[in-house]
């Protein structure tokens, strides 16, 4: 027992070295081959919104084909199934969930208002038109069914409009000519007078820059934005809010960007959204080893920095938001974008965008195509789902700086704690072969008061409160090892829904706080540390 209680007491000072190390330097190599991940815990470095998850539906018919294979099925917003059980459950488990509707076919939509005065009828096949499909259209009664399934199960909704209507050929290739709002502007009315609850208003979808199957010049979109802008202030009037306006919805070009924000500043455009897809095209048999390469990930990092630092010097209240990542275009890559290992690509991609303020993450989808959270037949939660939902429980707002000094293939992220004191800790383990055990101190945590120090002393382990110095930790690891498994297990344990379609519930395992986090090959942690002095998220 005596050996025992000296072990313990061996473990606290280990534990409390690292936790009160402050500013100074700690050998890390020293403590049975530990490495340390240290978190400035002093103030946030950015701040996400509450509902910083959000994921996308979009327009796609069944006969959406890339490579020979056709990925989307019945799974779309014209021909989902809005009563199955799984669906409504998995978008209730967030309370909230975003949802951003749109994609390539939303500027060949029209919505079947009467003012369009042509019949109502499907995307059809067509390969000489922009994206492959001829014009579509959104009937009403399917608008009014899909707001029943929003509003049931409690999601944020972000509407892409169609952005091409009244556009003319340019001599340079562009579209141009002005925005035609006639049908948009009748469809938003509709949605008001109905009593809908949109969140957003999104202009366009991949028109930026040197566009994607059709582009415009910033200089007509920045206009076009600011009479989106008119129309739902205009509509809205009598209301206590007014939804967010968003645009443009494509990629990342920084001269565009930076004259879109320049003439809708400071107010006129609430949210810059811009689409990821760094992966390449779904059909790239290399997609797995860019996906465990830190080096590649770490490349999408200048855009996000590129980005923040426009609107910075521009000084506007515009925000920025990933509005559709999917990672791999062309619906990407089955038992790849819908399996485990596509979990170290997103959760870095959380993580990451989130260190440079950007408020909302939309995955590229909840359902449909090979990159969907759910099974696009069953609807049953894939891998990812399982990473979002963790995340969106777990990591608060508050964003802190977090720097790991040990191998590259460790990836940490730390925010304060959602709901909860302290912070938790993202883990992600690129390799296949090392297990790390890995320590957590912090920069600059020792501005607390005599009475904070003293209250932490006095629950060492044994000697006192010893549930202050627990911790909650998940662990995510792929069924038999398999990186392109699709089902996922939790502290060892499979998540599959029930018979009812219920979402399981996903529980940690209670770990000493004096030990180091394990983190074993291929795999990702969460660690939620209560005990975690962090004045960032007081």
């Amino acid at each position: 027992m005596a050996a025992g209680l000296l072990l313990k007491m061996v473990g606290f000072c280990v534990w409390a070295l690292f936790w009160l190390g402050g500013t100074a330097t700690v050998s890390t190599t020293a403590f049975a081959g530990g490495d340390a991940v240290v978190v400035n815990a002093r103030s946030a470095v950015a701040e996400t919104d509450n509902d910083f998850v959000c994921a996308t539906l979009d327009w796609w018919p069944p006969d959406k084909c890339d490579y020979g294979t056709c990925s989307w099925g019945r799974a779309t917003l014209l021909t989902m199934n809005l009563s199955n059980k799984i669906l409504l459950n998995a978008v209730k488990a967030f309370s909230p969930l975003k949802l951003r509707l749109g994609g390539s076919l939303q500027d060949m939509l029209i919505y079947d208002t009467g003012d369009s005065h042509q019949p109502c009828t499907p995307f059809v096949k067509n390969t000489s038109a922009i994206f492959g499909f001829s014009q579509g259209c959104l009937p009403l009664d399917r608008w009014d069914e899909l707001n029943a399934f929003f509003q049931k199960s409690g999601a944020k909704i972000i509407f892409g409009l169609n952005a091409l209507n009244g556009r003319v050929p340019m001599p340079d290739g562009s579209l141009g000519g002005p925005w035609n709002y006639t049908n948009a502007a009748s469809f938003i009315r509709y949605t008001v007078n109905k009593g809908y609850d949109i969140h957003g208003w999104e202009l366009g979808n991949e028109l930026s820059g040197s566009g994607v199957g059709a582009r415009i010049d910033a200089d007509q979109y920045a206009a076009d934005v600011i009479t989106l802008k008119h129309i739902i202030d205009s509509t809205y009037q009598s209301n206590p809010t007014k939804p967010l306006v968003l645009a443009p919805g494509g990629f990342f070009d920084a001269a565009w960007f930076t004259e879109l924000v320049s003439k809708t500043k400071p107010s006129q455009m609430d949210v810059i959204t811009h689409h990821i897809y760094n992966l390449g095209p779904g059909v790239d048999d290399h997609l797995i080893e860019k996906i465990l390469d830190p080096s590649y990930l770490d490349g999408e990092a200048s855009i996000f920095s590129n980005l923040q630092g426009i609107l910075k010097f521009a000084g506007t209240s515009t925000v920025a938001w990933v509005g559709e990542a999917g990672g791999a275009y062309n619906s990407g890559h089955h038992l790849v974008t819908d399996a485990f290992v596509f979990s170290f690509w997103y959760l870095d991609q959380l993580g990451m965008s989130s260190k440079y303020d950007t408020k909302s993450y939309c995955r590229q989808t909840l359902v449909g195509g090979n990159y969907g959270l759910l099974n696009t037949t069953t609807f049953e939660p894939n891998p990812d789902y399982y990473s979002a939902l963790l995340w969106h429980r777990l990591m608060g707002t508050k964003v802190l700086s977090t720097t790991f000094n040990g191998t590259n293939k460790i990836r940490a992220y730390a925010h304060c704690a959602r709901k909860s004191e302290g912070i938790t800790l993202l883990l992600i383990n690129l390799s296949g072969n090392d297990t790390n055990h890995i320590y957590v101190t912090s920069e600059g945590a020792q501005t607390q008061s005599a009475r904070k120090e003293s209250r932490r002393f006095g629950h060492i382990p044994g000697l006192g409160e010893a549930a202050e110095l627990t911790r909650e930790e998940y662990h995510l690891t792929p069924k038999d090892g398999n990186l392109q498994s699709q089902r996922v297990l939790l502290n060892g344990n499979v998540l599959v829904t029930d018979a009812n379609g219920d979402i399981p519930k996903l529980e940690p395992v209670q770990v000493e706080g004096t030990q180091p986090i394990t983190v074993g090959p291929y795999s990702i942690v969460f660690a939620h540390i209560p005990s975690f002095y962090a004045p960032a998220c007081r």
